[in-house]
């Protein structure tokens, strides 16, 4: 899926959102959650995700993403949010 984020101030590379990653997301009824967060965060999770080498990796970033989408307190292992 193409990304749809501003991209006009970034100066990293910005990542497509893979099927499996929209898939999740729908799943879990998460993208709201995802959509609340900084464009920033948005594409670091997608990059952070997609680079894994191995399956099991990429399957491991992904949950740890759900899970701070659903809790709302982290990202990617660091604290942040409301609840910081």
């Amino acid at each position: 899926m193409k990304n749809e984020l501003d991209t006009s101030r970034m100066t990293r590379p910005v990542y497509d959102i893979p099927d499996y990653v929209v898939d999740a997301l729908d799943k879990k009824a998460l993208w709201e959650q995802y959509r609340a967060r900084p464009p920033y965060q948005q594409n670091d999770y997608i990059g952070w995700i997609t680079r894994g080498k191995r399956e099991e990796t990429r399957q491991k970033r992904l949950y740890q993403m759900l899970e701070e989408l659903r809790a709302g307190s982290g990202y990617m292992g660091m604290k942040w949010g409301a609840n910081f």
